[in-house]
């Protein structure tokens, strides 16, 4: 009703001018009967006054319409007034609602061919690095040797980065709740990174048990991956060891992954989950994508763990992973 009587303001405001405008030219040309006055005030109100109820009466579904936004696409097909603006309208949202499906199709088309294609990309590109691995390992003295298979590692690990981001876009068709061994999961990406302990002297130490937490083994082990490539990375040459600690709490159970290393700049930790940061350490080490960290935020949202940095520049970084009861 609001809407009606502001959309017609403006009418009613030019009638009642109208009206003013003729009886003072009747009062000037002598007419100065009162009544008749009255008499053709009431008659202009009254008309107007059917025009405006008429008005209403047909356009009633059509003012509703736009005084209640839609709350769902599929409100666009629901049939307004017979009135020709309240018809050309609904024939507007129509076209619109279908332009937009169409547009959302080609988008959701060009999404799923990008997907497939990194997936099988990134699947053809491991089978050399595979081939690359075995003919390295034939000869484990040979540094020249040594140097490719950290190489390869970079490229494997970089591979798989790539991989779960692509994933991540359609991560409720690709993930899957059950129960998994925090324990299990923690040793598997020690394991996976085995070798860059080596390489950079650091030592792990987990004091994990088997506790069986929700969450998606696959994803799970991304994330320790990520976190341990990253306190490895930053322990070279000044932390000798990585921790990971288990603590459980009546409504959460919390593992902390512990470096001593180089640690993060105060300026930088408020943007260490933002994508491609690199901050002050990226430009000391050439090798930071930017991405881990974004991509273990992400994927921690959506399979409903929290995750918590804390770091002191030179002395070291804490991540802690909580898993709600």
């Amino acid at each position: 009703m609001k809407l009606f009587f502001r959309d017609h303001f403006l009418l009613i405001l030019m009638n009642v001018l109208q009206v003013i405008v003729l009886l003072t030219v009747f009062w000037m040309d002598g007419y100065q009967h009162f009544t008749l006055y009255v008499y053709a005030l009431f008659l202009a109100t009254f008309i107007l006054m059917l025009y405006l109820i008429f008005r209403y009466l047909v356009h009633r579904r059509f003012y509703k319409r736009l005084s209640n936004p839609m709350e769902h696409m599929n409100e666009a097909f629901e049939t307004l007034d017979t009135a020709p603006l309240a018809k050309a309208l609904g024939e507007l949202l129509k076209r619109q609602h279908r332009i937009y499906m169409n547009q959302l199709d080609q988008q959701e088309k060009r999404r799923n061919d990008h997907l497939t294609f990194i997936n099988q990309w990134v699947h053809q590109m491991k089978t050399p690095l595979s081939v690359i691995e075995l003919i390295t390992q034939e000869n484990d003295d040979d540094e020249q040797l040594e140097s490719i298979r950290e190489e390869t590692d970079k490229l494997e690990k970089g591979l798989e980065m790539v991989l779960y981001a692509a994933r991540l876009e359609m991560f409720e068709q690709d993930f899957q709740v059950e129960p998994v061994s925090l324990r299990s999961v923690i040793e598997a990406a020690v394991r996976e990174n085995k070798r860059l302990f080596i390489k950079n002297h650091v030592y792990p130490e987990i004091h994990v048990s088997e506790t069986i937490v929700e969450s998606d083994e696959k994803w799970l082990e991304f994330i320790f991956n990520q976190l341990i490539t990253n306190a490895v990375k930053y322990s070279t040459g000044k932390g000798r060891k990585v921790v990971i600690n288990e603590a459980k709490h009546k409504r959460a159970i919390m593992v902390t992954v512990q470096d001593y290393g180089v640690g993060i700049p105060k300026t930088d930790l408020k943007r260490v989950f933002n994508p491609f940061f690199t901050g002050e350490n990226g430009r000391v080490y050439r090798e930071s994508t930017g991405m881990g960290l974004y991509l273990v935020k992400e994927v921690c949202e959506k399979l409903g763990h929290d995750i918590e940095l804390s770091s002191v520049q030179g002395e070291g970084t804490s991540v802690q992973l909580v898993f709600h009861r």
